[in-house]
């Protein structure tokens, strides 16, 4: 039965009030199409329902019954519970790329369920002439591709600094390279917080930046959502905080989850529910953050729960959390090379932010016909149009060639140590190189299977592996070409070095 949406009842109708979908029981970690729901998540699982799988042609765009988030799918999917599947009524031409990005657009500006928002079911989609729509929707998928990029370079610094710390200092849970450690309570002198009189609204009418918890979100804080007056430190105890303090939570629900950690680049105060650390001389405060963010699971399990469901780390838990404490100068060793890195990441960052901008000025003005698209391209249909943006959990799928690695008896002995990590390496090496057969070997293929097999044997509790693990694997491979058991080509096709296990 198809019914009209009143929001797009000048051009566009729904199937149905909502698909009813594969429930949210079924959803599996992998499997051989997406789940599509009304989710944040692009991809909300996967599952082999055949039954179940629509095939857009080529496109088609899902509307949340609830949510009222749009997604654009061009691939084989299986929906999630009450999703609509939007098309475009008789004689009405509508691009569906246009479509999901002025939803999108929609949705942003409703910040939230439309059954709050009357307007926003009011609401009509502005049908301009085919061409310029799919010149909007070529031109707002280049922004995206570019904000998309941008944050994926700025993850490539983040996890290039978790393996600098790595090499430098190795795996503080296991603590390998031996440093003397000490107890969390006694790296620095510990500040508390508190909330100022909500009742007096002279003590929040000034400019001095209050920070708690929901301000935890970055890794040097420069501001904060609320502001205090000088009143505040001249009428009671709270008290200012000089720049360079390391900033922890110790109490709220995001302990469930989180350990954030930050340091002020200004002077603040903080509330009640987290505690502002002088480290001791001898303890580096950029060291001490990236030790705890690698810490963080380890810490989760040290969290406790209040009789009231509240999470806290308190005193207990800071006793039994031992941190490594290297000499002072590989410590500032490290600060120097992230700061370095905070710099580029900085100038990443404000980069992201230009390009959001842009994307909301061009997607207000686009939607409003008030942009020039004379020199916007029209895109290029058929088999030569821009590659498609890849499904976001693509990269969780293992890819191939894809081998299952035995498993080893004494595997929980051998996770204990570097050594018997390495030779865990080198008995999967043996195996994948086995089944590779004439294929060409690539480390990091190799390394990530081997780490996803890793987890799944361990029931996500396997340690990461280190830098010690892909040099025994880089010595390996040298070591494998010398002697014969690899042999290294030139693949003229994809001009590149290519290299294969030796036949015989």
């Amino acid at each position: 039965m198809i019914t009209e949406l009143v929001l797009f009842s000048n051009a566009i109708k729904s199937h149905g009030s909502g698909i009813q979908g594969l429930a949210q029981s079924e959803w599996h970690d992998e499997g051989k199409y997406p789940v599509i729901g009304q989710g944040a998540s692009y991809i909300e699982g996967w599952t082999n329902r055949d039954d179940l799988v629509i095939r857009p042609a080529p496109s088609m765009v899902l509307y949340g019954g609830h949510t009222r988030r749009a997604k654009y799918v061009d691939q084989p999917f299986v929906p999630g519970p009450n999703v609509k599947i939007l098309e475009a009524k008789e004689k009405a031409q509508i691009d569906h790329k246009y479509l999901f990005y002025f939803l999108t657009e929609l949705q942003i500006k409703s910040r939230g369920y439309a059954d709050h928002f009357p307007e926003v079911k009011r609401c009509s989609i502005p049908i301009q002439p085919l061409s310029d729509q799919k010149r909007i929707a070529y031109l707002l998928d280049n922004v995206e591709g570019l904000i998309a990029r941008r944050k994926q370079h700025i993850k490539q610094l983040d996890n290039l600094l978790k393996s600098v710390f790595l090499e430098m200092f190795g795996d503080p849970v296991r603590n390998e390279k031996g440093w003397d450690t000490l107890p969390f309570h006694r790296v620095g002198q510990f500040i508390s917080g508190g909330t100022p009189s909500k009742s007096r609204d002279d003590f929040w009418d000034g400019n001095f930046p209050w920070v708690s918890p929901k301000d935890m979100k970055v890794s040097k804080i420069k501001n904060a959502a609320d502001h205090i007056s000088e009143k505040v430190f001249k009428e009671t105890s709270l008290k200012r905080i000089a720049p360079g303090h390391l900033l922890i939570v110790v109490r709220g629900m995001i302990l469930a989850h989180s350990f954030p950690v930050a340091i002020n680049a200004v002077e603040i105060a903080i509330n009640q529910d987290m505690k502002a650390i002088k480290p001791i001389k001898g303890m580096n405060v950029i060291y001490l953050q990236n030790c705890l963010v690698s810490l963080k699971r380890q810490i989760l399990k040290l969290i406790s729960t209040a009789g009231h469901g509240t999470r806290r780390f308190d005193s207990i838990a800071m006793q039994k959390l031992f941190i490594p404490t290297p000499p002072e100068i590989h410590q500032n060793q490290f600060s120097a090379i992230v700061e370095k890195v905070e710099g580029l990441k900085s100038r990443y960052q404000q980069s992201l932010t230009d390009l959001e901008d842009l994307y909301g000025a061009l997607s207000q003005k686009a939607f409003k016909g008030d942009l020039d698209l004379s020199r916007v391209p029209l895109p290029a249909e058929g088999p030569d149009k821009a590659e498609k943006v890849k499904f976001e959990a693509e990269e969780k799928q293992p890819k191939e060639p894809l081998f299952e690695l035995p498993e080893p008896e004494e595997l929980a002995i051998l996770l204990q140590s570097a050594d018997g990590r390495k030779t865990l390496v080198g008995k999967w090496l043996t195996s994948w190189l086995e089944q590779l057969g004439d294929k060409p070997f690539e480390a990091q293929t190799f390394m990530e299977t081997s780490r996803q097999w890793l987890w799944q044997l361990t029931e996500d509790e396997a340690p990461d592996w280190s830098v010690a693990e892909y040099d025994e694997l880089k010595a390996w491979v040298f070591e494998a070409l010398e002697q014969g058991r690899l042999t290294q080509t030139y693949d003229d096709a994809n001009n590149r070095v290519q290299i294969t296990a030796s036949k015989g």
